[in-house]
């Protein structure tokens, strides 16, 4: 789970950044949910680039809607300005911060802001596996631009087995 402390850092963008994620939030749980998300306003301060459209694993967000939306439902006051969102409240902070968390699983991407040390925002892959007979691919796409990561873990690649970390026509950092 992402620190809470990673989010105060930004304190003077947390308007934005709650924005950013309550929009996220519920643009998943609307009946449009796992469709692809292209018209998307970035908010100022996010560090890297967010691979375009957002797309949402469905299997994921699946098994992560009942999460959302108790999310969705805490951060609810924060969002209706009941409640102030400051730096120094920690239940907010937690809770941006698994709502942030959530959002980076189904859509594959870090959201990383300006002041936080951790990976820059764009899509990621890690994978995780024992034997590889096969072949697996981290991320495959015609045109990867932006900051991309794969992060594989085998163990053990059988004779004839292939391993690729990302494979594109055209890959560019930004």
């Amino acid at each position: 789970m992402p620190d809470p402390t990673e989010i105060a850092v930004i304190s003077s963008a947390l308007p934005a950044v709650l924005a950013f994620v309550l929009q996220r939030l519920g643009r998943l749980l609307d009946s449009r949910g796992a469709e692809p998300e292209e018209d998307v306003t970035v908010p100022a301060g996010l560090v890297g680039t967010l691979q375009l459209p957002l797309q949402p694993a469905p299997d994921i967000l699946q098994t992560r809607r009942a999460e959302l939306e108790l999310l969705q439902e805490a951060l609810a006051d924060y969002a209706d300005g009941t409640m102030s969102t400051h730096a120094s409240d920690q239940r907010f902070l937690r809770n941006l911060a698994r709502a942030r968390g959530v959002l980076e699983d189904i859509y594959g991407q870090h959201l990383t802001f300006e002041g936080e040390d951790r990976p820059a925002s764009g899509p990621f892959v890690h994978q995780k596996v024992t034997t590889l007979s096969g072949e697996a691919t981290g991320m495959h796409s015609g045109e990867i631009t932006g900051n991309s990561r794969v992060i594989q873990d085998v163990e053990t690649v059988d004779a004839g087995g292939k391993l690729i970390g990302m494979k594109g026509h055209r890959i560019t950092s930004q």
